[in-house]
């Protein structure tokens, strides 16, 4: 029976070679993801930025070093967390995924999670919420939320890219990583 680390690999070779929509002929680099196969907890963003295409890792830019500073904040490690988008390739021009990109790629975020099984996922922003919670919802009204469906523990939060963008933002996405905290010690006990 292969280890998750060695499932999470060869998913991860599978991503790389996908060409299931347009966006894999466009990209540098597939960006499957990154962090600890049994991670507590698992941030999903909307899709790889340019600096995520051309290093081949998610959330590497400007938003990307905000997240990992919150990360390292409440008290988590590399190994704690696994760091994902919903697509896989970054659209060109960073525009929003396309629900056809979307439906292409869902499958490889639903594998990785089914691998992983985190205690808390983390959706980042509206695309990962609308995909893992449901199309309607919206991540100003439900941030800071814990959710539960199936028994899988959702906590959704801004994407560190609108606090980039919105600075006052910052103490709100600073008490939701507070929130997380808690809540992975409540249910890591």
């Amino acid at each position: 029976m292969p280890r998750p680390e060695e499932i999470l690999e060869s998913l991860a070779e599978e991503i790389r070679a996908c060409r299931k929509c347009t966006l894999g002929a466009l990209r540098t680099h597939a960006v499957p993801g990154e962090g600890g196969a049994r991670a507590k907890v698992m941030f999903v963003g909307e899709a790889p930025g340019a600096d995520e295409d051309e290093q081949g890792r998610p959330f590497v830019g400007r938003a990307g070093q905000l997240l990992r500073q919150l990360i390292t904040h409440i008290g988590l490690d590399e190994h704690d967390c696994f760091i994902g988008n919903v697509l896989k390739c970054r659209p060109p021009g960073n525009r929003d995924p396309e629900l056809t990109e979307i439906e292409a790629c869902r499958h490889w975020l639903f594998a990785q999670l089914g691998v992983i099984k985190p205690l808390v996922i983390v959706p980042l922003g509206r695309w990962s919420l609308n995909l893992l919670l449901g199309p309607k919802l919206q991540i100003s009204k439900i941030r800071g939320k814990v959710c539960e469906r199936d028994g899988q523990h959702f906590m959704p939060t801004y994407h560190p890219a609108a606090i980039l963008r919105n600075p006052r933002l910052r103490d709100t996405l600073v008490a939701d990583f507070q929130k997380l905290a808690l809540l992975v010690r409540e249910l890591d006990l």
